[in-house]
């Protein structure tokens, strides 16, 4: 029992996955907030087309 509780304790195996998904959750996140930063820009520009070519039509 003392061999496995020395082995458990010394294994890092666990620490390592956690390791991986803390990172893959902060790239997500900065995924994330790139798309909604584009997408932000990319309406606020078709709007500005949009006005435009119905003034010009007007």
């Amino acid at each position: 029992m003392t061999r496995f509780l020395t082995r458990f304790a010394r294994h890092e195996g666990g620490a390592t996955a956690i390791e991986y998904g803390l990172i893959l959750a902060c790239i997500f996140l900065a995924i994330i907030g790139a798309a909604t930063l584009a997408s932000n820009n990319v309406g606020a520009k078709w709007n500005g087309s949009a006005d435009a070519i119905t003034s010009a039509m007007s």
